[in-house]
């Protein structure tokens, strides 16, 4: 297509949206709507994920060993463990250290009674590794390996928390999916009526365009700028209010609430749309590219 061409395509594409104006703007508010709750959705999930993975990083396996095992072996058998693909970090807490934390904790104000125990270690075996992971679904993999390794007595796991996070993990993408889903259909049923209409409109001089010998591709690209434009345009103007609404409720959130940011940290604003303008955008602009192509196969033979 010749450059006057596309010129002449987009401007068809306006005036299509113009003279449908009644349309034009429904489906731009239902694609605003649609991309504004998808926008809240996107911002909720984002914070969710971000919390699941914080109490996933704190969620670690541990490891305790023979007695008989040096404390060069134990970490000969540690630096195996680090190696594999699902340990995200490893702590070595000696028999020692194991049992000064102990006491910190148990005998906080009657350090004379430890004192009882001075030349003997009541945790002399132990010794362990506590190790994270990058994935906690990864958990009965890895514990399944460090049980297979020779000199490994004992290994604690937290089965519990690791069914529940990976479920719940599962769970958000389902609901993701769907929401994604819905929206889409009800955006691109809305923007097939605007084409359609734009269509019904435009059936004379689409015959007349076809007699002097237009292409198909001339006809039917100016029903296809019209659904993207309404996509990307229902797509811009929820991104300009999400922003607004997004950092006011946060700033509120952390200013308004005290305390809440001790054990809830939400992601920065830029963080949240660094990731969602450009999925925002694809989804307007792709939404009304289906939408009027569709359309168009369906109700415009030519």
């Amino acid at each position: 297509m010749k450059l006057n061409g596309i010129g002449y395509t987009f401007k068809q594409g306006f005036k299509s949206i113009y003279k449908n104006k009644m349309f034009s703007l429904a489906s731009i508010g239902t694609m605003s709507a649609c991309i504004f709750l998808f926008g809240i959705f996107f911002a909720v999930v984002m914070n969710f994920r971000n919390i699941v993975a914080e109490v996933e990083s704190s969620v670690a396996v541990t490891v305790f060993f023979d007695e008989e095992l040096s404390e060069e072996e134990i970490h000969n058998i540690g630096n195996k463990i680090e190696k594999r693909s699902e340990v995200a970090d490893t702590h070595y807490v000696s028999a020692e250290a194991a049992w000064e934390e102990f006491k910190e904790v148990y005998f906080q104000g009657k350090q004379e009674l430890a004192a009882v125990f001075e030349d003997d270690n009541p945790l002399a075996n132990a010794a362990n590794y506590q190790v994270y992971l990058n994935d906690v679904s990864q958990q009965e993999e890895l514990v399944n390996f460090i049980y297979s390794i020779d000199g490994v007595r004992d290994v604690k796991s937290s089965d519990v928390v690791a069914t529940t996070l990976s479920s719940f993990n599962m769970l958000i993408g389902y609901v993701t999916i769907s929401v994604i889903v819905i929206l889409m259909a009800v955006s691109i049923f809305l923007i097939s009526n605007t084409v359609t209409i734009g269509i019904a409109v435009r059936k004379e001089e689409i015959a007349i365009m076809k007699l002097m010998g237009a292409t198909d591709i001339f006809v039917k690209a100016p029903f296809i700028v019209e659904g993207v434009i309404i996509g990307l345009v229902g797509s811009v103007i929820p991104l300009l209010v999400l922003y607004y609404f997004y950092n006011t409720v946060i700033n509120y959130m952390n200013n308004k609430i005290i305390g809440l940011g001790n054990w809830l940290q939400f992601i920065a604003v830029s963080d949240v749309f660094e990731r969602l303008i450009p999925v925002s955008l694809c989804l307007g602009v792709g939404i009304g590219f289906i939408g009027s192509f569709v359309t168009i196969r369906k109700h415009l033979r030519v």
